[in-house]
């Protein structure tokens, strides 16, 4: 194996982001952690002392950002991993939040992992290697309903990882989209939101009450998933896509077949709008 490498990891207080984060840590990794509250990462400061730091970050504060990625830069000399995976989930119908609580979910999910990502780039341009992790979930791939917010961030943050994925390949910086499924964190009890405006009776949905009943029901294990992440930063061929549980698996291969048959009965109607005696290419060549 290479030198160990420098992990930067969003979010890292609770969920994904401490198990990922001890997990780097118990396997000798150098490790900036983050949180709005840094104190709460002070265990392992104290059991890692010569491999860790613990930075303020709120992503929402670019100036943060950038601060913490300089900080980190100043006391390792490089990153070699940025995981973002601050964020948290806004659910119920469409027309149920508030304008605030729309745009903060996009600042945190998408224009919070977007600045962080824009500090750390000319970096690993400049050492032209870099991997970036950024954390979506099945609802990256496959909207749900009652979920819409959540599911948009999350296409967002994948739509701009699959374009910067093409642009940074010649400077050997690598780009994983992490899609967990269902996974026993804390995250129903601490990260979802729910939209202010609630209309019970115009939306009965019983998915909220599931969502909350599978509280520690979650099939898997968040110890694991910090394991198939390292193993993707390790690996010398790493996919653009790392669905993570059987339940996301099984979503995004059934939104695929989904897909294709959807477009398949309107296939020549799209064809036919070209003009006469014109022959399309593959976009972007």
């Amino acid at each position: 194996m290479n030198k160990k490498k420098v992990w930067f990891i969003t979010g890292s207080s609770t969920g994904f982001g401490r198990e990922l984060a001890e997990a780097v840590l118990a396997q000798g990794y150098t490790v900036a952690v983050t949180a709005r509250k840094p104190e709460v990462l002070r265990d392992l400061v104290e059991k890692y002392p010569n491999s860790v730091i613990a930075l303020k970050l709120d992503v929402t504060k670019p100036d943060e950002v950038r601060h913490a990625v300089a900080e980190a830069v100043k006391k390792f000399g490089t990153i070699d991993v940025v995981v973002n995976n601050a964020g948290y989930g806004l659910i119920g119908a469409i027309e149920e939040a508030s304008d605030a609580q729309i745009r903060q979910q996009f600042e945190t999910n998408v224009f919070g992992a977007l600045d962080v990502m824009r500090a750390v780039l000319p970096q690993m341009r400049e050492q032209k290697s870099g991997h970036l992790l950024n954390i979506s979930a099945v609802n990256g791939f496959v909207g749900f309903p009652f979920t819409g917010f959540l599911t948009a961030t999350k296409f967002a943050l994948e739509a701009f990882s699959e374009s910067l994925s093409k642009e940074v390949e010649p400077y050997g910086i690598k780009v994983t989209i992490v899609e967990p499924g269902l996974f026993r964190t804390d995250l129903i009890k601490r990260s979802l939101v729910v939209g202010e405006n609630r209309m019970v009776e115009t939306y009965p949905s019983t998915f909220i009450d599931w969502l909350r009943e599978m509280d520690g029901k979650q099939p898997g294990d968040p110890r694991k998933a910090a394991q198939a992440m390292i193993k993707v930063v390790e690996s010398k061929n790493p996919p653009l896509r790392l669905p993570l549980g059987e339940d996301a698996i099984l979503a995004i291969e059934a939104e695929l077949e989904n897909v294709r048959n959807d477009i398949a009965p309107w296939r020549q109607v799209g064809i036919d709008t070209a003009f006469e005696g014109m022959k399309a290419e593959s976009i972007g060549g």
